[in-house]
């Protein structure tokens, strides 16, 4: 299993509408592609939140074809949802992992 980490450092005065966009569509959204079988939504702790707060997605994936398959068909989509949505009030990064039991 992988999980897609997605890392967002937002700006203060859209948290809580950034938050509930997140929760209640884009994150619905990816599911619905089918190639994750749920996200966890996270705030990061003991980091410098003056610039904002920090919060990280993570997208579990059955296998790497699933996650591959996201990437090469939704993400581009995806990404340009939010950057609609919510122009430059953030900055994202993502990594991917592999869960070891």
């Amino acid at each position: 299993m992988l999980i897609y980490n997605v890392t967002i450092k937002i700006e203060s005065s859209i948290e809580a509408d950034w938050l509930q966009w997140m929760q209640q569509t884009h994150i619905s959204e990816v599911i619905a592609t089918g190639c994750f079988t749920h996200a966890v939504t996270l705030r990061l702790l003991d980091v410098d939140d003056a610039e904002g707060p920090t919060y990280a997605i993570q997208y579990h994936a059955e296998s790497k074809a699933n996650y591959n398959r996201y990437i090469d068909k939704y993400a581009g989509e995806m990404r340009q949802k939010v950057f609609d949505k919510w122009g430059n009030q953030f900055v994202a990064f993502r990594s991917v992992m592999q869960i070891i039991e």
